[in-house]
């Protein structure tokens, strides 16, 4: 992979998880957040941990979605439909102090044909974790604290990796979504879930301080 520049990882930046869409082999940065995103049959959904200042920044997953490399052992059903989850830790470069991330995975989430990505990954990648905001935290565990904070360039840890590429800037830049309302008992309903798992996309402050930095 190839580094950022020296600049850009002395630079201000959140570290969060991030929501992609994958098409004709290509990732592109989600214009929804997977609380509302409803795949298809056949379609995959990306989710990347790294540091970034905002969507222009943020690294997508590594390796190329494939639908059939992970769902092909997975047969069709009627009434259900089959989602390929990609779920990338990102590099130590980008893991809070103390932790290392998860290697890459895939799993084939195979739900209701209403389902969104946010209901494809709770299917898959439980246990998840959630801020006072309704942010999703944390994938399978993954990190242990944290969520969203603000991280400096020196704060950073380094074992020598590369940082993650930059990705190029997305038509529009999606927001960030947060859950609506609760099932009052003791966790979450699937549709707060839902909210949730719109993964700090983009990180809620960073994306807030670009729009503001654009305008």
């Amino acid at each position: 992979m190839l580094g950022l520049g020296a600049g850009s990882a002395q630079a201000a930046g959140y570290r969060y998880w991030s929501f992609w869409d994958g098409r004709d082999g290509q990732w592109a940065y989600a214009t929804e957040g997977p609380a509302t995103a409803r795949p298809a049959d056949g379609e995959v959904s990306g989710f990347r941990f790294s540091v970034s200042a905002d969507s222009a920044d943020a690294a997508r997953p590594r390796g190329t979605p494939d639908f059939r490399a992970v769902c092909g052992n997975t047969p069709a059903k009627d009434g259900r439909k089959r989602i390929a989850v990609v779920i990338d830790s990102g590099t130590a470069a980008d893991a809070p102090g103390g932790e290392r991330p998860p290697a890459p995975r895939v799993r084939c989430a195979r739900v209701g044909e209403d389902a969104t990505a946010a209901e494809a990954l709770a299917s898959v990648a439980k246990p998840l974790r959630y801020n006072g905001q309704a942010l999703l935290c944390a994938i399978s565990g993954y990190p242990a604290s944290g969520c969203g904070e603000q991280v400096r360039g020196g704060e950073r840890e380094s074992d020598g990796e590369p940082t993650p590429q930059a990705t190029p800037t997305p038509t529009s830049t999606p927001t960030p979504a947060t859950a609506d309302g609760g099932n009052g008992g003791g966790g979450p309903s699937v549709g707060v879930f839902a909210g949730i798992a719109a993964v700090v996309a983009l990180g809620a402050a960073g994306i807030w301080q670009s729009r503001r930095r654009r305008g």
